[in-house]
């Protein structure tokens, strides 16, 4: 893979583009995705956004969002999008795996192919070019390197600074995670200038969900979360039906795993949830459980070294007994 500074001379000339992201698309990954987008257009490229599934209503807000392509919805029109790309970016994923029913497809394009990610070992030799850097706070912080270092700041507009801004925002936690470096602030700084409404942003990611998600968070604290304090450990497992009474839609879930590391002693939160298809996992740690690790060796996922995920094709119970097994094995680093 070679060097990301490599690509500039080829977007003085306008290009087919298409930009792709992970599956199930947070404010990061489709905030960085319609960033780009953005910005390319005004360098006279031809650009679509394609996800490989759905996204979360509270992002599309974003503006460019109501042109994005669903994969799995527009298979027809995603492929024939992607048959004539000249350049494919692939944003906050490192794997193909990570883009679902899209990746057989993705890795027999013939077009050149950049990667721009933030996550742990990546599959470099899947990219023509790229960036891979795990002390970014983010990949809407990377696109933003990417402008600057083309030498175009100046084009970042009031589209561009609202969606940057809204992806540096959530994956940092409002700014609060270790990866919020000084560059971070000095970026949010210059988004600033476009004027762009820092609070409406907040509002339309943190306070845009209907009565029935905060109905469930509290069924699942109260009825679903168990505590393991001799491994500084905490559990949310949510079975299928729960999802089905309390009509949980796409990014719902969104950040619910965080809660258990609020309390005092806690190292290493999960939330494991039914999807009916498949398992999925998040994990997220305090301190120096590596939880990227973890997800790699005991449920084929990955991640970041405090926020990770993974998948499992057993049933809810196998999965958790899998879990607490793992669990006991990391006694130690537990402690």
């Amino acid at each position: 893979m070679k060097a990301i500074n490599e690509i500039y001379p080829l977007l003085t000339n306008p290009s087919r583009v298409v930009v792709t992201m992970h599956q199930k698309p947070d404010a990061d990954a489709m905030g960085s995705s319609l960033g780009l987008l953005h910005f390319l257009k005004q360098l006279g490229h031809q650009v679509t956004v394609i996800s490989p599934t759905n996204w979360a209503d509270w992002l599309k807000w974003m503006p460019g969002c109501e042109d994005a392509l669903d994969y799995e919805f527009n298979t027809d029109k995603s492929k024939a999008v992607l048959d004539k790309a000249d350049l494919l970016f692939c944003l906050d994923f490192n794997t193909f795996s990570r883009t679902r029913s899209m990746a057989n497809k993705l890795r027999d394009l013939k077009c050149k192919k950049i990667l721009i990610d933030h996550h742990q070992e990546p599959d470099t030799h899947f990219f023509d070019y790229g960036v891979s850097d795990t002390s970014k706070s983010s990949t809407s912080e990377m696109i933003y390197d990417l402008i600057v270092g083309v030498g175009h700041l100046d084009k970042i507009n009031m589209e561009i600074a609202s969606c940057l801004y809204a992806g540096v925002m959530a994956d940092t936690g409002s700014f609060r995670f270790a990866s919020t470096t000084a560059a971070v602030h000095r970026m949010v700084a210059n988004l600033f200038e476009t004027g762009f409404n820092h609070a409406q942003i907040h509002e339309n990611l943190f306070d845009n969900f209907l009565e029935n998600r905060l109905r469930f968070i509290g069924h699942v604290l109260e009825n679903k979360m168990n505590i393991y304090y001799e491994y500084n450990t905490a559990l949310i497992a949510v079975p299928w039906k729960d999802l089905v009474k309390f009509d949980i839609k796409t990014g719902d879930t969104e950040g619910i795993v965080n809660f258990p590391l609020s309390i005092k002693g806690i190292k290493l939160a999960a939330i494991i949830i039914d999807r009916d298809e498949e398992i999925r996992c998040s994990f997220r740690s305090k301190g120096n459980f590596d939880v990227n690790s973890f997800a790699r060796k005991y449920f084929g996922g990955g991640g970041h070294f405090n926020a990770a995920g993974g998948r499992s094709k057993e049933t809810l119970e196998k999965t958790v007994d899998r879990f607490l097994a793992a669990m006991k094995e990391n006694e130690s680093q537990l402690q």
